[in-house]
């Protein structure tokens, strides 16, 4: 992967599925020690009882979530 100088993130989000809650935690941690931004979480969400999730930015402020759901 290479990285375009003219790069601008936009508002499009990638979200990824995480295994259990652990995992959602452990991105959140990867995420802080690389250089991303942390938006929200990990937590629990309102959007279901079983969300659980983080959502981040990379160093390039390109937007990803890691979420855990038992639904």
């Amino acid at each position: 992967m290479t990285e375009d100088p003219n790069h601008k993130p936009n508002e499009n989000l990638i979200g990824f599925w995480a295994h259990d809650r652990e995992e959602v935690d452990r991105i959140a941690e990867l995420v802080v020690r690389y250089g991303g931004t942390i938006d929200s979480g990990p937590w629990q969400f309102p959007i279901s009882p079983t969300y659980y999730a983080v959502y981040f930015q990379d160093p390039c402020g390109n937007k990803y979530e890691k979420v855990h759901r038992l639904n």
